[in-house]
């Protein structure tokens, strides 16, 4: 069964290319994918790795967890399922719950 790792504190000029060749001396690599930002569509420094068996995910884990790569100690590690976030987490959107009175007081302009 194929095992989903997590790889943190990627370079930033490291594509899905590359990750799948770096990963690739543990096993036979299903899948790889750096993650980037929406906006600017650059790297977030983290991706996913997609091992073929459970066997050879845990020897890309003892091989590449605290490798340092061009100057960066990689994290690797069993990836975790996406938890389920409300949907305004952390963006934008929220206030004080008070409309647009913005707490100063009216009598001075």
């Amino acid at each position: 069964m194929a095992q989903k790792l997590y790889v943190g504190n990627l370079s930033y000029g490291v594509n899905d290319e590359a990750l799948k060749e770096m990963f690739s001396a543990a096993g036979t690599v299903s899948s790889a994918t750096i993650i980037t930002d929406r906006m600017s569509g650059r790297s977030k420094g983290f991706g996913f790795v997609e091992m073929s068996s459970d066997s050879e995910a845990q020897a890309a884990i003892d091989m590449f967890n605290g490798k340092e790569i061009e100057g960066r100690a990689l994290t690797v590690n069993e990836a975790r399922p996406k938890e389920d976030r409300p949907r305004n987490a952390g963006g934008f959107g929220g206030g004080n719950g008070r409309g647009r009175d913005f707490g100063g007081r009216r009598d001075r302009y």
